[in-house]
């Protein structure tokens, strides 16, 4: 007699509301910044690489970095401040949040939307937040090629 194998059908519901709130909060967005006379036509490409590079850094500190280990907590198999997290797999929200909040990429979506709209509505604010996360983004890429740099030289100077 062979054994049925449980498998949970994928939270569509779940993703559904998700994605629900992402487009209806751009939307929201767009109409508040018509409402509020907010041009966002004025970014320029220097606007589009910053926030680019603040979308990576935001979505690598909520996805990766033990100082918010407790926003993925309650959605993730083991201890998040740990690392090795996996979203629960519950079938409900708490695995559609868990799939999100371990996911860089999809972290990177919401952070920058969530930038793109903070420059648009309140653009001191959001200006700043994002140029400080871009630059927090480019020291971890220089630390990052620094330390490669230094351990190929170092290797290098081993051989010699």
């Amino acid at each position: 007699m062979a054994t049925a194998t449980l498998t949970r059908r994928p939270p569509y519901e779940a993703y559904a509301a998700i994605m629900g709130t992402y487009v209806g909060g751009i939307g929201l967005a767009g109409l508040a910044a018509r409402v509020l006379e907010r041009n966002p036509a004025c970014q320029t490409p220097l606007d589009l690489a910053v926030l680019a590079l603040a979308s990576f850094k935001a979505a690598r500190t909520l996805t990766k970095d033990n100082v918010t280990s407790f926003v993925r907590e309650p959605f993730v198999r083991g201890t998040a401040y740990e690392g090795d997290e996996e979203p629960i797999r519950t079938g409900d929200y708490r695995q559609a949040i868990g799939e999100l909040v371990t996911c860089s990429r999809c972290g990177g979506t919401w952070a920058a939307a969530g930038l793109a709209v903070s420059q648009i509505l309140s653009p001191r604010f959001g200006r700043l937040l994002t140029w400080s996360l871009a630059a927090a983004g480019a020291n971890d890429w220089l630390q990052a090629g620094f330390s490669a740099l230094t351990a190929k030289s170092n290797e290098l100077q081993e051989r010699i």
